[in-house]
């Protein structure tokens, strides 16, 4: 099982692609914070949005977690609007492990 609580029937190729890469990571932790991310923003985001959640999906998932969770100081290049969302969306109030 995924975990996914999407439905892609609405979603362009593209993004079918990226829903399934944000579920499918391999660190569990990883799969929950981008997976879920992506089931609630994925239908909104502009292509440019689209674009950079790709390369964020390409980063490793340690280092990916080490900047979400501030245990690591997030590259330049990577300190963008669209990560600052994906980390904002994650707080203590609603933990990856429910």
């Amino acid at each position: 099982m995924s975990g996914t609580t999407r439905s892609s029937a609405d979603l362009d190729v593209r993004r079918r692609q990226i829903l399934f890469r944000a579920w499918h990571r391999g660190m569990r932790e990883m799969d929950l914070i981008m997976g879920r991310f992506a089931d609630a923003e994925i239908g909104n985001l502009s292509e440019d949005e689209v674009t950079e959640f790709e390369r964020l999906i390409e980063v490793l998932d340690r280092d990916l977690l080490g900047w979400v969770t501030g245990e690591i100081a997030i590259p330049t290049n990577y300190d963008t609007p669209l990560f600052r969302r994906l980390k904002g969306f994650h707080t203590h109030t609603s933990p990856i492990h429910n």
